[in-house]
């Protein structure tokens, strides 16, 4: 028998690896058990003890993980590794819902589908597991309502019966994305959406929450604050005592009396300056932990969000950068007459945005003593 296939891949219009395709065998094998004979002498196992022994080693591997035909016959689980029979294994696998059929560089492959979720599709209809089974791909990102009709290529009635089903069965579930928040969006019910479908912790219900933002940046900035400046003792009679256990609504009013302190930026003129070659002023990661610490938000903040607050406090002009961009220190303030608040003294001369600064020196060409900034500067 000639044992060389020939397999025709229908690809459809650039799906990508993940998607289901279509593969037509150019020749055809029988799929049912008491035709697997080919010869077989006795004693070899049977063809649902193979299928088994093949199913079991691929579930041994990560998930998603994608075999091709070379791999499965590297297991030497069937026998004299016949590529007839591993076709027959491999479709009445994919039949029963434990393997699914993919394409990838145009060559067949698949990946072992849960046993739970197998069950699932044989409960579903052909237009419910059609639709289920592109819901399943997108993952944790979900999949618009229009691509999903886009991809199934079903009636809209037909699909959105199908979803109400899922929905029902609670397969699936309806989400709100940060972008497009009016799109239908649907991923499975037992997955959390992404960050990047949500808006991470900075959002709720797909709505930025301005309110944790803002207190999140005080509280970062106050620690900041006591890591970049020096502050004198407070008296004994001034401090805290102190107290055992707090009640709920003491704990609340504490927290946002705390957090109130640092809006009208008065603690600046307790802001004196460390010593010469200080080098203690906190990194990306240590604020991160200290915020994770306190407990004030009720997830874990991964140090990418918290650098988005940092990076908001610089563009205010509240941190900056020091240690070759490592470290975060506060900016003290700078308080004119009747304690008006003024921009950063830095900012205020010419030199700190002086477009020429570069090439500024002693007996240069532009240097202080020649400098029509610096004289209209004084002037006025």
């Amino acid at each position: 028998m000639n044992n060389h296939l020939s397999l025709h891949c229908d690809t459809g219009d650039n799906r990508s690896e993940s998607d289901s395709t279509m593969v037509t065998l150019v020749k055809e094998y029988p799929t049912k058990d008491d035709d697997l004979t080919m010869g077989e002498p006795s004693g070899v196992s049977s063809p649902q003890e193979l299928r088994n022994a093949l199913y079991a080693r691929c579930a041994t591997f990560e998930e998603n993980h994608v075999f091709d035909q070379n791999e499965l016959l590297s297991f030497n689980i069937l026998p004299e590794n016949n590529v007839e029979k591993l076709i027959v294994h491999t479709n009445r696998l994919a039949k029963d819902g434990l393997f699914k059929l993919m394409t990838k560089d145009g060559k067949a492959c698949w990946k072992v589908v849960k046993r739970s979720d197998a069950a699932k599709y044989k409960s579903l209809s052909q237009d419910e597991a059609l639709v289920y089974s592109y819901i399943e791909a997108a993952q944790r990102e979900g999949i618009w309502s229009k691509l999903l009709r886009n991809k199934t290529n079903l009636h809209m009635t037909t699909m959105n019966r199908a979803i109400k089903n899922l929905e029902s069965k609670n397969y699936i579930k309806s989400i709100k994305t940060v972008k497009w928040p009016n799109r239908k969006t649907y991923m499975l019910a037992k997955l959390q959406p992404s960050e990047n479908v949500t808006g991470g912790p900075f959002y709720t219900d797909g709505i930025l929450d301005e309110e944790f933002v803002h207190q999140m940046s005080l509280w970062a900035e106050r620690y900041i604050i006591g890591r970049s400046w020096w502050h004198p003792s407070l008296p004994e009679s001034v401090k805290r005592k102190p107290k055992s256990k707090l009640t709920q609504e003491e704990a609340e009013e504490l927290r946002a009396r705390e957090l109130r302190r640092g809006q009208g930026r008065a603690r600046s003129e307790a802001m004196l300056p460390f010593r010469a070659g200080y080098n203690g002023y906190p990194t990306l990661a240590e604020i991160t932990r200290a915020i994770n610490a306190s407990e004030l938000s009720g997830v874990v903040m991964k140090e990418s969000e918290v650098g988005q607050l940092l990076d908001i406090l610089c563009w205010d002009g509240r941190l900056e950068k020091v240690l070759n961009g490592k470290s975060y220190r506060a900016v003290r303030l700078v308080i004119g007459e009747e304690g008006i608040l003024l921009d950063n003294g830095l900012t205020e001369s010419p030199c700190g945005r002086c477009p020429v600064f570069d090439m500024c020196e002693e007996d240069g060409p532009v240097n202080a003593r020649n400098c029509e900034y610096f004289q209209e500067w004084l002037q006025h």
